[in-house]
């Protein structure tokens, strides 16, 4: 399908050249033009021929002379000029399948497009792509590919992700490999489905790939309570956490003598469940897969003690809390003890949050609700701003899951928030007040 002009910026190339409203792009110097990937690849040559179809189904063509980079200023109604592709999987771990009933409408909404993949770093199945769309990425040098793996026991695959396709799907993985795109790949793990010699059956099939496959991401399956009519599946114990750490370090220290990389990651949350020290920077290289949580912790404890010693320390009265995951908090009140260190006479409290929407089993900060920060934190003392983590707010940093606002929480607690990313810089700014609050 052509992409329909919605609009064109003032004084653009595609105004001055009479582009308008509800024209049809069919092609530029003789390509397609289907969505966003097609439009951004072939928009960046200099000269360019376009054929138009007007509303009344008359065709065009016009001639644009113009920089390489400079854009048409061509909008169109959707971000991906074409329908958001959603997921065709039934994931037996899949956390939206695990959310309550009535929350906003967005959230249940399931995407699995691997043009997100480039555009944001979505991580897709491969599952609704076709053998067009692989050439198409790798005419285009989309590079790199975000892929969920999960095993790649073809057989494995389909019953765990409900899908009979997904075993077939895996042969696009070595395609994409063999046409010199670079893949970061991910494995949620689920106790006695796809560990143990499965996951080294996983991590051999994906190692042996590289250079093209560039990371591999091993996460827990999380759980929540709102499982009724869903595939039985536990979480791991701490003990397990150590095995798979161990299990995986393995592969890891093996890439490290043959590619020169470890390649191969446990997240964060392994350790943090296995009580286990989470390794120091180097060992997370250039961290590849910290939207997975891998070296977040690592990193944000480099940052901080980095920070600390750029500062000479004060008897300023600096106070505040955070509200954060159960699993993150022991090393959150860690780096607040060296800092009380620096400036002995603030006063700095972390608030662990118990996650009561989602379940018990839920630790981490990302899924905290407005309505547990305010159950948990009525009449505690707070100090002059409570910091939360930007993960536990949708893009626009205003509102949690279930739909409170950052507003909200602030009236609930009489205190001001201050909403800050996993940065070990902001967050030492923030401790001693030098922040705008919300």
């Amino acid at each position: 399908m052509p992409v329909t002009v919605s609009s064109t910026q003032s004084g653009s190339q595609a105004q001055r050249h009479g582009i308008e409203c509800g024209d049809k792009i069919i092609s530029i110097n003789g390509n397609e033009i289907n969505d966003i990937l097609d439009y951004r690849f072939y928009e960046t040559d200099r000269r360019l021929n376009i054929l138009l179809e007007k509303g009344d189904g008359s065709r065009r063509e016009i001639t644009i002379r113009k920089g390489q980079y400079d854009s048409l200023g061509v909008e169109c109604g959707t971000y991906l000029m074409d329908r958001q592709r959603s997921c065709r999987n039934k994931c037996v771990f899949c956390f939206i399948d695990q959310l309550p009933k009535g929350m906003r409408k967005s959230l249940y909404f399931k995407d699995d497009d691997d043009r997100l993949s480039f555009l944001f770093g979505n991580y897709i199945t491969l599952t609704n792509i076709d053998e067009r769309e692989i050439d198409r990425i790798i005419k285009m040098r989309i590079s790199p590919v975000n892929i969920s793996v999960h095993t790649t026991n073809p057989e494995l695959r389909v019953k765990m992700m409900k899908n009979p396709h997904a075993g077939k799907s895996l042969r696009f993985i070595k395609m994409l490999a063999d046409g010199g795109i670079h893949l970061n790949c991910q494995i949620v793990l689920c106790p006695e489905w796809n560990d143990g010699a499965e996951l080294d059956r996983t991590l051999r099939d994906l190692t042996a790939l590289c250079p093209a496959v560039q990371s591999v991401a091993v996460v827990p399956v999380g759980l929540t309570r709102h499982r009724k009519g869903l595939e039985k599946l536990r979480m791991f114990t701490p003990e397990e956490c150590g095995r798979v750490i161990d299990q995986i370090e393995v592969f890891g220290n093996m890439c490290v003598e043959k590619f020169g990389s470890r390649i191969v990651y446990p997240s964060d949350e392994f350790y943090l469940n296995a009580s286990r020290e989470i390794h120091g920077e180097d060992f997370y290289e250039d961290y590849a897969q910290l939207e997975n949580g891998v070296g977040m912790v690592s990193l944000l404890r480099s940052e901080f003690i980095s920070a600390m010693e750029d500062e000479p320390g004060d008897d300023g009265h600096y106070s505040a809390s955070i509200a954060c995951g159960i699993s993150i908090a022991p090393i959150l009140k860690e780096l607040l003890d060296l800092a009380q260190k620096k400036w002995h006479n603030a006063k700095w409290k972390v608030y662990p949050i118990v996650n009561h929407f989602f379940g018990e089993r839920i630790t981490v900060s990302g899924l905290i609700t407005g309505q547990d920060l305010i159950a948990q934190l009525r009449g505690g003392e707070l100090g002059d701003r409570l910091m939360i983590s930007s993960s536990m707010l949708e893009s626009t940093g205003q509102m949690f899951l279930d739909d409170l606002t950052v507003e909200d929480v602030q009236k609930e607690l009489n205190t001001q928030i201050a909403v800050i990313n996993s940065d070990g810089y902001e967050l030492l700014d923030v401790l001693l007040g030098r922040c705008e609050e919300v």
